[in-house]
């Protein structure tokens, strides 16, 4: 009866079987975590959350507490063999009186306590089992003979007579205490369905992470979205919606993904509970008759037969990609009016005459390749064409699916770092110097003061933040390590292995195989990121104001790891931050 008690105790109150992987609520009641999720899940709509027992209610979605110690007693309380609850069995020959039986003889089909057994007959024929009220089934039903054999081509329990003369004649058979012991040997198959059951927990789990990290990029991009809609004209409004719908719609649809997912592998999980409750009845058995009459458990030899184990859906969704990136990464190119060429207050590469540095040689009239200059009173061209051209960096991106972005964690190498430029002791910050640092000359070491991280990104998306001192010259970027260390070809920009951007005079610009690319912004912030998106090949840059603006993207098809890279002629550089590893990268 208290076995009964306890058993009803452990008792989901939703699914109304034994608890599987225990979770706690505020109010103390407990539920399976499969259990309660789906009810949480249907309050989502009504915005109230409330106990199914106790019915008291939350604004917020109440937090699930694990319950190791209930999680425990279940386990425990599972592989205990279970009390002897059938009636107790009395001698056969004590008639006066009620005496329990110590033996049952299968030959006279009596019980006999310890009295009677002692003048019982000792002859081989007499084979005495533990008391039993349903004798006959231990006979052969056609012969009426003790049952002694296992026959393993057919499954089944035979007398000597069945062996020797019956149906069974020529048959592989087995004693029963050896068929017996065979079949018991589950228990390295339970243990293997254990661990099969815990790494799919294991697996929900880490679906929950990702749907809810999902929701939380959703909403930021929302926002992201509205406050850059709020800087455009009336014109952009049909543009926001869209953009907000697309959002929305990204979430609901990997959220709906994931959730299925999740209900698929729950079934799969309940379906190995299932199989290992009944390999603990049959492994706690004591009587090999039992054991061997239970139906055929062929089934559950091979735990390699459940499902989603195959590299299914679980690691699909939202695995196409990358690791995530920021808003408008992507976004812009060169091209923006203004950025190729300026008039003669602008610096160009192929200048004309003494009144102009343009692009195109021309005269003081046009800007870079023979365009005529925009009337100031104008629109500003610029800014609406890089506007427009984040906004649709940002359609892109929600395109591609909604992510969680990774933080670079940059440190620099000071065996790259040339003699005049300072590393600090955090391998953040380097500074130009007039007194020779009196590095050993390596291969590795750049002539000039340049410095290159010790890490190398070859695949999935990252950014990293830099710091610029407001006076000097600066580069920042990324390079192959396959860059010249040595020679005016070292410098990162003029290379076809290295892109940055450069800071000289108070003016910016974009640098790559030796072609610069002016910057028409009004720059104020001396901090800037870099993010890299090294499947898609594309290498941004971004100004950190506010609102955050992009400058430049690089696109190119990257060959070899990509390592971030400074050059310091005056001043200082900073790489902001103490961020986390991301994910998808070598160290080299």
């Amino acid at each position: 009866m208290a076995s009964a008690a306890v058993r009803d105790e452990l008792l989901c109150s939703i699914c109304l079987s034994t608890y599987t992987d225990p979770v706690m609520l505020r109010c103390g009641h407990n539920f399976c975590r499969v259990c309660i999720h789906r009810v949480l899940d249907t309050q989502d709509e009504a915005g109230v959350y409330s106990c199914p027992e106790c019915r008291v209610e939350s604004q917020e979605r109440p937090a699930l507490m694990r319950c190791l110690a209930l999680r425990n007693i279940i386990e425990n309380f599972l592989t205990t063999p279970p009390t002897q609850t059938e009636a107790e069995i009395f001698c056969t020959y004590c008639v006066d009186s009620p005496v329990a039986a110590a033996k049952s003889c299968l030959l006279c089909e009596a019980s006999l306590c310890e009295k009677h057994l002692k003048v019982h007959s000792k002859s081989a024929e007499h084979v005495l089992c533990e008391p039993s009220a349903n004798l006959g089934s231990r006979k052969c039903s056609v012969h009426k003979k003790i049952l002694e054999y296992y026959c393993t081509e057919d499954a089944i329990c035979i007398c000597v007579t069945c062996s020797l003369a019956g149906e069974h004649r020529g048959h592989q058979v087995e004693m029963l205490d050896e068929a017996s012991e065979k079949k018991k040997r589950l228990r390295n198959v339970l243990q293997k369905l254990i661990t099969r059951r815990e790494e799919t927990e294991e697996r929900v789990r880490s679906l929950e992470e990702r749907r809810r990290k999902a929701q939380e990029k959703a909403a930021g991009e929302a926002k992201t979205v509205t406050a850059l809609c709020r800087d455009i004209r009336r014109r952009l409004d049909d543009l926001e919606k869209r953009v907000l719908s697309e959002i929305s719609r990204q979430e609901k649809e990997e959220s709906l993904s994931l959730s299925a997912l999740m209900k698929k592998l729950e079934i799969q999980k309940d379906e190995l509970s299932r199989k290992m409750r009944h390999m603990e009845e049959l492994c706690n058995m004591t009587d090999p008759l039992t054991v061997l009459q239970e139906p055929d458990t062929g089934d559950l030899y091979d735990p390699e037969d459940t499902g989603g184990h195959d590299g299914g859906d679980g690691d699909t969704v939202g695995h196409d990609g990358g690791d995530g990136d920021t808003v408008g990464h992507d976004g812009g190119d060169g091209d923006t009016v203004g950025h190729d060429g300026g008039d003669g207050d602008t610096r160009g590469h192929d200048g004309g005459d003494g009144d102009t540095r343009g692009h195109d040689g021309g005269d003081g009239d046009t800007r870079g390749h023979g365009e005529p200059l925009h009337d100031v009173d104008g629109p500003d061209v610029a800014v609406i064409s890089d506007t427009l051209h984040t906004l649709c960096d940002i359609v892109t991106d929600i395109r591609r699916g909604i992510y969680v972005e990774d933080p670079a964690d940059i440190l620099l190498d000071v065996n790259t770092a040339g003699d005049n430029i300072h590393i600090s002791d955090d391998l953040k910050t380097a500074t130009s110097t007039q007194q020779n640092q009196n590095r050993p000359e390596t291969l590795q070491r750049f002539q000039y003061d340049q410095v290159m991280s010790r890490r190398g990104f070859s695949s999935g998306r990252y950014y990293w933040d830099v710091e610029g001192s407001r006076s000097g010259g600066w580069m920042v970027g990324m390079c192959y390590p396959s860059i010249d260390r040595r020679g005016q070809q070292s410098y990162i920009g003029y290379n076809n292995k290295s892109w940055c951007l450069w800071r000289s005079y108070s003016e910016y610009s974009v640098r790559h195989d030796s072609e610069e690319i002016l910057l028409p912004h009004i720059i104020s912030s001396n901090r800037f990121r870099i993010c890299l998106d090294y499947g898609a090949g594309r290498l941004s840059f971004y100004e950190l104001c506010d609102p955050i603006r992009h400058l430049h993207t690089f696109t190119a098809s990257f060959s070899e790891p990509l390592h971030a890279v400074l050059w310091v002629f005056n001043g200082s550089i900073t790489i902001l931050g103490e961020a986390t590893t991301g994910r998808n990268h070598n160290r080299n």
